[in-house]
């Protein structure tokens, strides 16, 4: 049965977090904590909006034990940043006994221009966090308790990312040397191969490369596609030559590019091998690698960034992830839907572009993929309906743990 597109893409902006909702409501104060690095804003807030206290403390165990002792039990502790600078601050009132949200600082920025004045300073932030958790209770999210070997592999997943991020730039800037020296060349080059990158490391750039001979480039590059490679060394040879002085300036830049390049490819696959090792034994993970289109960096992903309790359906998780529609409508001038800014980026991209080999499958969301297509989507649309129906499946995985099953 088809659908409309507004169905197939439904929207939940609108949903609440009860949980945050119950424990922010029943609370008997709230303090908000404008995390720092060396020094937190602590503001001591009533459930009548009355400020009992307000002022610095510093970020040691001993002040923050100090503060959490004072205040009557609980309290809701309210945090900016959950990572970071805010760890201990979160690990600390956890201790105490005190109940833990997060107000997210896209939130709290929006929030902060409901009050009066224009200013910025850790005094007026630490009151709007606080102020925000009392009056707009459904703008928490809660802080998870995650076991520790879910925080080795978060940790590890950030610092794959860092390396992936990292990789990308360097690719980036070794292009655009490649492009000023021989554009013939650098269309043809395969950054993603790591022949040509031990090729570059080895011999420079283009004109590095042309003076060293193919001898020398086959011993290099040896496995590689030859047809690619001579391809290469001919368009080298029918451009014209830049100065000397650029290409002594370009061939250590090139080395260096294709050496941090290679390094940080490594360093991702150990990590994800790690990784891998790491949630081998997780229910959770094994049941997500039976879902298509779900491989081992969408799983873990998942695993690590998705608390499922914290979910009351599917709807709540695809708002998270940033896959569910946002609804515009105003009187009858403007109705429309459009794919949301929001939730977490990562997660999205991950979900979305994966759905790319279902795109070209013959089971159940490959023939929703061509429906929605058939339906006038242009194909990032369709990318994303498909991802929003395969949240479903996701969701009922990670909360009953079960393998998919067609």
């Amino acid at each position: 049965m088809w659908v409309s597109r507004e169905a197939a893409f439904r929207s939940t902006d609108d949903w609440k977090d009860t949980i945050m909702l119950t424990e922010a409501t029943a609370c008997p104060a709230v303090i908000g904590l404008d995390v720092g690095k060396f020094s937190h804003w602590a503001c001591h807030v009533t459930r009548q909006g009355e400020i009992l206290a307000s002022g610095p403390v510093a970020n040691t165990e001993h002040d923050l034990d100090s503060l959490f002792a004072r205040v009557d039990a609980g309290t809701l502790v309210v945090v900016d940043q959950v990572r970071n600078i805010g760890s201990l601050a979160i690990s600390r009132a956890r201790l105490a006994g005190l109940p833990v949200a997060y107000l997210p600082g896209i939130a709290a920025h929006g929030a902060a221009k409901l009050f009066a004045g224009d200013a910025k300073t850790d005094e007026r932030d630490a009151a709007v966090i606080a102020k925000t958790a009392l009056g707009i209770p459904d703008s928490l999210l809660p802080v998870p308790r995650r076991d520790e070997r879910l925080e080795a592999a978060r940790s590890m997943a950030a610092q794959r990312n860092h390396m992936v991020t990292c990789s990308t730039r360097d690719k980036n800037r070794l292009r655009s040397i490649l492009l000023e020296s021989c554009p013939a060349f650098e269309a043809l080059a395969d950054l993603a191969d790591p022949h040509w990158l031990k090729m570059m490391e080895s011999l420079g750039g283009p004109w590095g490369i042309l003076d060293a001979g193919k001898p020398a480039v086959g011993a290099v590059t040896r496995g590689a596609n030859r047809a690619r490679i001579d391809a290469a060394l001919a368009a080298i040879s029918s451009s014209t030559r830049p100065s000397e002085y650029q290409v002594m300036a370009e061939n250590p830049q090139v080395r260096m590019l294709a050496r941090r390049i290679r390094e940080s490819a490594e360093e991702a696959a150990r990590l994800d091998t790690e990784i891998t090792a790491l949630l081998v034994e997780d229910g959770t993970y094994e049941c997500l690698l039976t879902i298509p289109g779900i491989g081992p960096r969408t799983a873990s992903e998942l695993v690590i960034s998705i608390d499922i309790d914290d979910f009351p359906d599917h709807d709540h998780l695809a708002s998270y992830c940033g896959i569910a529609p946002r609804n515009r409508q105003s009187g009858k001038s403007i109705s429309s839907v459009s794919a949301s800014r929001q939730g977490n980026k990562r997660l999205k991209n991950l979900l979305i572009f994966s759905c790319n080999s279902l795109s070209r499958s013959r089971g159940r969301f490959g023939d929703y993929y061509r429906k929605c297509r058939d339906r006038g989507m242009c194909h990032g649309e369709a990318l994303k309906a498909v991802a929003r129906k395969r949240m479903k499946v996701i969701y009922a995985i990670m909360r009953d743990k079960v393998p998919y099953s067609a």
